[in-house]
C-alpha cells in the first residue's frame, strides 16, 4: 500500500486515528499522524537495519529530550561549552563555577554537556537544581559529573546531533570557555546556525580569564583569514563577544533581553517582541540606521500582536516591531537588537 501524507490513506488513517484515540492525550493529532506514517513508510523503504535504527535513536532520544525540559520552558537558560580536561586548581575552572552560581542567582538555569572540567564547574557552582546535563556517550573522557549524576535533568545522548538540537534549541544564551576540538565545533556549529538565521539570535559569550588569550588568539585568526579573505562579512563579527570577568558575561546576557524578548516570522514579516515600548522618533532612528536589511521599499513599524500570533495568548500584551527583513546579514540583526535594547 502506498502511503501519502497529504492524502487520505483510507483504511491506514482510519487505524491511525484509531489508534491516537486509544492512546488519548495526543494534543496534535495531524502532526502525530505524520510521524505514523513517516515511521510506516520508513518501514517498507527499508533495505537494511542502520537507518531504521538511526531513526528510531533519534525519535527517542529527540521526545524524551522534549519532556525534559517542557517544565522549565519560562526559565532562561544559558548553554555552557568547555573543555573536559580543565583541572580544578586552574583559573577557567573557578571562573566557570562563579559563573554558574552568578547565573543561577540571577534566575538562570545551566546546560552543559554533564562531563568533567568546565561543564562541572558550571553545574556546581549553579547547583543540581538548577542544573541541565546534556552528556553523550563515549568510550573515554566523557563520564557524568557527580553533581548531575542521577538527576532527572541529566540526558544521554547516542548521537552528537541530537545534543547539539538540545544545546541549541533550548538556550537563551551561550557561553564558550576555552576547550578543544569539541568546544570549537560547538562555538562554530552556534555561529553557523545564527548566521544563516537557522536559529534565532542569541548572546554567545567567549569566555577567558583576564591573562587568558585562547579567544584572542582565535578572533585574530577569524579575522585574518576569515573576514580578509572575504568568506565572511564584518558584520559577522557582531554574531559574539568576549567577556573577562563573570560579572561581565551575566551583564551581556542580562542587557541582551533588556528590551528585547523573542521574533517570529509571519509570512514575509519579522516580528519583534518587546517587553517595553518604544517611541516614534526612536522607531524612525532605527529607520534610517538599519534601511540597508530592510526588502527594497520595506518599512519597520510598531504594532499590537497580528492574528496570526494567537497561539500564543501568553505574549499577547508585548508590544511590536514588524519589519520587511531580507533575511541576509544576521550581524546586523543582531547590531538593531542591540540599539532596541539602549535606553
Amino acid at each position: 500500500m502506498k502511503l501519502y501524507f497529504n492524502k487520505n490513506n483510507g483504511p491506514a488513517d482510519e487505524i491511525i486515528g484509531q489508534l491516537m484515540s486509544l492512546a488519548g492525550g495526543i494534543g496534535r493529532p495531524s502532526i502525530v499522524r505524520e510521524m505514523i506514517l513517516a515511521a510506516l513508510k520508513a518501514g517498507q523503504e527499508d533495505e537494511g537495519r542502520a537507518d531504521l535504527k538511526l531513526m528510531n535513536t533519534t525519535l527517542k532520544e529527540m521526545r524524551f529530550t522534549a519532556k525534559a525540559f517542557s517544565p522549565y520552558r519560562g526559565v532562561k537558560k544559558v548553554t555552557v561549552f568547555g573543555s573536559a580536561r580543565t583541572k580544578e586548581d586552574e583559573p577557567a575552572y573557578q571562573m566557570a563555577y562563579d559563573f554558574g552560581h552568578k547565573l543561577s542567582k540571577a534566575g538562570y538555569m545551566v546546560i552543559t554537556g554533564g562531563g568533567p572540567g568546565i561543564m562541572a564547574a558550571v553545574n556546581e557552582g549553579a547547583g543540581p537544581e538548577h542544573s541541565f546535563g546534556v552528556n553523550i556517550r563515549l568510550p573515554f573522557e566523557q563520564g557524568t559529573n557527580p553533581v548531575i549524576e542521577g538527576n532527572a535533568r541529566n540526558i544521554n545522548y547516542k548521537y552528537f546531533f541530537n545534543r547539539k538540537v538540545a544545546f541549541l534549541k533550548e538556550s537563551d544564551a551561550i557561553a564558550l570557555f576555552p576547550g578543544g576540538f569539541g568546544t570549537l565545533d560547538e562555538a562554530m556549529e552556534t555561529l553557523t546556525l545564527v548566521q544563516t538565521g537557522k536559529r534565532n539570535p542569541v548572546p554567545l559569550i567567549l569566555m577567558d580569564c583576564t591573562e587568558g588569550t585562547y579567544w584572542i588568539n582565535w578572533i585574530e585568526f577569524v579575522k585574518k583569514n576569515l573576514l580578509a579573505q572575504g568568506y565572511i562579512n564584518k558584520s559577522d563579527l557582531m554574531l559574539f563577544e568576549m567577556a573577562d570577568s563573570v560579572d561581565d558575561a551575566v551583564e551581556k546576557i542580562r542587557r541582551f533581553y533588556f528590551r528585547y524578548h523573542s521574533l517570529r516570522y509571519v509570512d514575509d514579516r519579522l516580528v519583534i517582541r518587546l517587553t517595553s515600548g518604544i517611541d516614534q522618533q526612536r522607531m524612525e532612528e532605527l529607520r534610517d540606521c538599519f534601511s540597508d536589511i530592510l526588502k527594497p521599499q520595506g518599512e519597520i513599524y510598531l504594532s499590537g500582536p497580528l492574528p496570526e500570533e494567537a497561539d500564543e495568548p501568553e505574549i499577547g500584551h508585548l508590544s511590536r516591531l514588524i519589519m520587511d527583513f531580507k533575511r541576509k546579514d544576521f550581524g546586523r540583526l543582531r547590531a538593531l537588537i542591540d540599539a532596541i535594547n539602549r535606553d
